[in-house]
C-alpha cells in the first residue's frame, strides 16, 4: 500500500533512508553522502513542504519518496526500499505512485551516480532518459534523467 507520508513518519523514514543509502556509500566510498547525513529536522520539513510517499508492509514503511515541483517540472529524489525488500517492485510502485500524484508535472527529473547500474535500470524501464552528466570529483559522475508524461525524449 502507498499513501502520502506525515511528520509523524519522519523518523521512520530516515531510518529506513540511511539503510538503503549505506550500499550507496560503499560503492563510491563515501560515507558523507547527503541521504546518510539528513537530519530529521530536514526529514520532517520535506514531509511537510512537498510530496513525500511510503510505501507500506502492514505497519512497517519498507519505502519512501520524494516529490518537489520546481517550475512544471517534478524533482523526484531520494528513492529508497528497505534493503530486505529491493528487487521486489517497491521502487517501481512507489516512482508510478509519484507521477500520479503529481498530474501537473510536464515532466520528472532525477539523478543518481554512474555506478548506480540497479537504479539506472529502474528508471529506464520507467521511461526515464538521460539528459546530462555532472563529474562530481574523481570517483562520482552524476546522471541526470528526464521523464516526460508522452515518452518524447528530452532535448538535449
Amino acid at each position: 500500500m502507498i499513501e502520502r507520508a506525515v511528520a509523524a513518519d519522519a523518523g521512520e523514514i530516515l531510518t529506513l533512508q540511511r539503510a538503503a543509502y549505506v550500499s550507496e556509500a560503499q560503492l563510491y566510498g563515501d560515507p558523507y553522502i547527503p541521504p546518510l547525513i539528513e537530519s530529521l529536522e530536514q526529514v520532517r520539513k520535506v514531509i511537510e513542504s512537498a510530496v513525500v510517499l511510503k510505501a507500506l508492509d502492514g505497519a512497517r514503511i519498507v519505502g519512501a519518496v520524494r516529490g518537489q515541483m520546481s517550475g512544471a517540472t517534478c524533482l523526484a529524489g531520494r528513492l529508497v526500499v528497505a534493503p530486505d525488500r529491493q528487487g521486489q517492485g517497491v521502487g517501481t510502485a512507489l516512482l508510478r505512485a509519484l507521477h500520479e500524484q503529481v498530474p501537473e508535472a510536464t515532466a520528472f527529473d532525477l539523478f543518481t551516480g554512474h555506478l548506480s547500474e540497479g537504479n539506472l535500470r529502474l528508471y529506464r524501464r520507467l521511461g526515464y532518459r538521460e539528459t546530462s552528466r555532472e563529474r562530481m570529483d574523481d570517483h562520482l559522475t552524476m546522471i541526470h534523467l528526464r521523464r516526460t508524461p508522452d515518452g518524447a525524449l528530452p532535448s538535449r
